[in-house]
């Protein structure tokens, strides 16, 4: 399974309850109400625990994680170092 795939079956799974709605890859989960700041917090302990790797305090913005392609982007670039 691709990051992108991971990611999306966590967001439905956790956030939307298997309602997949209108989630495309560049949904925005803030403008969109898929997640608040708690859930942040919760997808980033699913990303440290499942991919392996750490997210800095400097990494929670937007650029990062407001969407599944972000995210994966985040996570690919991560991986690389």
């Amino acid at each position: 399974m691709n990051i992108a795939t991971v990611i999306r079956k966590f967001i439905i799974e956790n956030f939307l309850f298997e309602d997949t709605g209108n989630l495309k890859e560049d949904t925005s989960f803030l403008e969109s109400g898929v997640m608040d700041s708690t859930g942040v917090l919760e997808l980033v302990s699913f990303i440290e625990e499942t991919f392996g790797i750490v997210v800095e305090d400097e990494d929670l913005v937007p650029e990062n994680l407001d969407s599944i392609a972000r995210i994966a982007r985040y996570i690919e670039k991560k991986q690389e170092n």
